[in-house]
């Protein structure tokens, strides 16, 4: 992301509304929509309180909302509540998230539709014999 070409809303600003665009820092608070083509970069000490769709996110700060990304990085410090669905998902130690989470590829319908996944059978129930025992006493017990 090249800093000259990305909205910024610095630290001292509290914006309310709808941000549309390519890319995107808030350090600062926000509160409305975010639709980015490109990545959004919640910085640390920031509030972000939104539905945010866009490429790639990077959380430092807090966020309330829904998240959809492609990829989404919650960094050391990033709080954030709500609904997420991305791609990739990468949680920093210290990160919080709570909410509804879904990551990664959906199942392809191939292998939904039958076929390929298979139940794993349970395993056999542990013998209270031990192996070659009973060798033992047959062969003792039959003469």
């Amino acid at each position: 992301m090249a800093d000259d070409k990305a909205t910024i809303i610095d630290a001292q600003a509290d914006f309310e509304g709808k941000l549309k665009g390519r890319d995107a820092v808030v350090l600062g608070r926000f509160k409305g929509e975010v639709g980015l083509s490109g990545r959004l970069v919640i910085g640390e000490g920031s509030r972000v309180e939104a539905t945010v769709v866009a490429d790639a996110v990077e959380v430092s700060g807090e966020l309330k909302g829904d998240v959809r990304a492609r990829s989404l990085v919650l960094g050391e410090k990033a709080r954030v509540q709500g609904t997420v669905d991305a791609r990739v998902l990468i949680v920093r130690e210290g990160a919080w998230l709570n909410g509804s989470v879904s990551a990664g590829e959906p199942p392809s319908k191939h292998a939904a539709a039958g076929g390929e996944v298979r139940p794993i059978p349970a395993p056999a129930p542990a013998s209270a014999e031990k192996p070659g025992e009973k060798a033992e006493k047959g062969d003792k017990g039959g003469v």
